[in-house]
């Protein structure tokens, strides 16, 4: 070890970092999962209300992409919160259960809503829902 390496981690936090890092990437599938269901219904969706031109059903699409905009927003935020507990398991003068999966150090008050206004989120889901906006408009 050089003077500039910090202590080395021990075969137990390295498999604890190792769980935490599969939660995070179970966390970001989901999300990446969301994405496609949420793509996926709401493009069905508009193609058939603009098809058959029926408003109430271009207002009634716009619910699972806010549903699906929340949904994604509370991964993302589930996601930051392993991320955390990540980074407090990587430091070895912090001290944290072995194999503890307990996020609640990381918790901040309104986080899910925080994660999906976030810029990405904002961008994908605010595009779905302009496009039903949009749909709306021409169904009329």
């Amino acid at each position: 070890m050089t003077a500039g390496d910090g202590p080395a981690l021990g075969e137990g936090r390295i498999k604890h970092l190792e769980l935490i890092q599969m939660t995070v990437a179970r966390m970001g599938n989901n999300s990446f999962l969301i994405k496609g269901w949420s793509l996926t219904v709401t493009g069905a969706l508009l193609a058939f209300a603009v098809r058959t031109e029926d408003r109430a059903l271009a207002l009634v699409s716009l619910v699972p992409v806010l549903a699906f905009w929340l949904l994604d927003g509370y991964f993302m935020y589930r996601e930051r919160l392993y991320r955390r507990l990540y980074d407090r398991v990587r430091r070895p003068e912090v001290a944290v259960e072995p194999f503890a999966m307990d996020v609640d150090a990381g918790r901040e008050r309104a986080g899910a809503v925080k994660a999906a206004f976030s810029p990405t989120p904002v961008c994908f889901y605010g595009g779905l829902f302009l496009a039903q906006v949009v749909a709306l408009l021409f169904a009329a």
